[in-house]
């Protein structure tokens, strides 16, 4: 469904809806804020640093909002065919041969026995 595909009136899904993204992005802005203030201050000696707990809590808001709205829209549903079927290579009856392997006639149990040389390099030797 896309939002040219939306009723007037009816609620958005949680994909096509901008308050997951926000309510995700303000969490980590007020976890970054505290963070920053706690422990910028450097102790409970001196004063704490709202500007710099400010500074990081717009950069984690900012930062957050904009990787959930790159991920939101990368989202592409699967085809149906997808979905349907027993899936490729989930026959137990015919066992792949191998990496690469090429379906038809199996391969000569001795490799290079036509031709009399063996599959090591040095086989002269």
């Amino acid at each position: 469904m896309t939002v040219a595909n939306q009723e007037p009136g009816a609620p958005r899904k949680m994909r096509t809806s901008v308050k997951g993204p926000l309510m995700f992005s303000a969490f980590w802005g007020v976890l970054i804020f505290f963070a920053v203030l706690i422990f910028a201050s450097g102790g409970s000696a001196r004063a704490p640093r709202f500007d710099l707990a400010f500074t990081g809590a717009g950069i984690a808001f900012i930062v957050s909002l904009v990787v959930a709205a790159m991920l939101s829209m990368s989202h592409k549903e699967n085809a149906e065919h997808l979905g349907q079927g027993s899936g490729v290579n989930l026959s137990s009856r015919k066992p792949s041969r191998g990496h690469g392997s090429v379906a038809g006639p199996a391969a000569p149990s001795t490799p290079s026995a036509v031709d009399g040389e063996t599959d090591t390099p040095d086989g002269d030797r």
